[in-house]
């Protein structure tokens, strides 16, 4: 019987992190022939090790795919020009006859690797092409053996089948008898969920929150959803939802709703300008009925408290955005006091309800609208407010709060 030889790198190999990054292996391969083999080949074969590792995690994103869904694999795979997948039982076969690197990139577009992961196991294919095509003159060393093993067991076998939200599910959880919220396992679904299925579950959360034909419950189990999902939508979802909304909305003026919605959405700023400009300066004429006069006190507090729900004072496009601030300024400093209401004397007379709302407005948005705030100092009614020193204090207040 011949005696095996190791490896010249064989010890490098056992003291370097190899070992440990094997034992992540998820046990459903690591009870597997493959896994085991590779063990026996490292010490010996180096090269071939690598090779069977990276065969194993290819092997797993194929099975991944199919646990994932073949449906979405069909659907992602036209929508990124990548080689067809047929829906139904043959589409298990297109997926077996998918090229290693066609099958990486569609691990990507489906969620299922991250865009670093899809570039590492891009790199570690490359590797595995060169010990395989050039063996009398490539032979893996010990940096070549780390970087493919920690690639394929920390970005594929490591990791667990992920099974994609389909919408049918989104349905259940928004006509729930009660107020819903986004659990952190729906949340993790929904960010590695595809292009494709996060689009498609965007468009049934926003005509259902748009409907008037729902009940206001569902309508804000909808609401509550988009604005949690959010942060986890790609900005490329984005912009297509909002071409989407646009293409239903047409050119009519946008509603309080809509606006507040497509806010929730992350897809307001994509709206046409020239509908936004007309949707901020509908709410600045509600504002200027209003009256920044302190005696309005009462309705300031619910017209204001639209904006933040709105994108507050950075969604309003920049040429009504001036004439709001002017307003929110000559609101917040008030004007001269003396002996007001029950017999106090006051200062400065100005609206409790819309300085603090005023306030942190300036506050959350103070790099967009610095130059705005900074330019009413030459305002001809804000002038005429500031002759009285204690308004003109109130007034500096707003340009310290924005660093004017």
């Amino acid at each position: 019987m011949g005696e095996v030889v190791l490896h010249p790198a064989s010890d490098l190999i056992s003291d370097s992190e190899v070992p440990a990054i094997m034992g992540q292996i998820r046990p459903q391969w690591q009870s597997k022939g493959l896994i085991e083999r590779v063990r026996r080949l490292l010490p010996v074969d180096p090269s071939s090790a690598c090779q069977r590792l990276l065969n194993a995690a290819v092997q797993d994103l194929r099975e991944k795919v199919q646990i994932a869904g073949i449906d979405i694999a069909s659907e992602v795979a036209a929508a990124h020009k990548l080689p067809p997948i047929n829906r139904g039982d043959r589409g298990a076969e297109d997926i077996e006859n998918y090229s290693t690197a066609k099958l990486i990139d569609l691990s990507y577009r489906m969620g299922l690797l991250t865009r670093p992961e899809w570039r590492k196991m891009t790199r570690a294919y490359d590797i595995r092409r060169d010990l395989e095509h050039e063996d009398a003159e490539y032979e893996a060393g010990i940096e070549d053996c780390i970087y493919i093993f920690k690639t394929c067991v920390d970005a594929v076998l490591s990791r667990d089948p992920i099974t994609l939200i389909h919408v049918s599910e989104v349905k259940q959880i928004v006509q729930a008898s009660g107020p819903v919220a986004a659990d952190p396992d729906l949340l993790t679904d929904y960010e590695h969920a595809p292009d494709t299925r996060q689009l498609e579950i965007l468009k049934f959360l926003l005509s259902m929150a748009l409907s008037d034909s729902e009940p206001e419950l569902i309508r804000g189990n909808c609401y509550t959803l988009i604005t949690e999902i959010s942060p986890c939508t790609r900005d490329g979802v984005r912009v297509d939802l909002a071409k989407y909304q646009m293409d239903k909305v047409g050119r009519v003026p946008l509603t309080e709703l809509q606006v507040r919605v497509a806010h929730a959405a992350g897809i307001l700023p994509y709206f046409r300008r020239s509908q936004r400009t007309a949707f901020f300066r509908s709410q600045l004429e509600a504002l200027e009925k209003i009256g920044h006069s302190w005696r309005a006190n009462a309705s300031h507090g619910p017209a204001l408290r639209l904006f933040p729900e709105f994108g507050g004072l950075a969604a309003v496009p920049a040429d009504v955005r001036v004439d709001i601030i002017r307003w929110m300024t000559l609101c917040y400093i008030g004007e001269e006091g003396g002996y007001g209401t029950m017999g106090r004397n006051r200062k400065v007379f100005y609206s409790n309800s819309a300085a603090p709302l005023i306030e942190q407005m300036f506050k959350d948005d103070r790099e967009i609208i610095r130059d705005d705030v900074s330019g009413q100092q030459k305002d001809r009614s804000v002038k005429l407010a500031c002759r009285d020193e204690y308004v003109a204090r109130r007034f500096q207040d707003l340009l310290d709060l924005v660093g004017a």
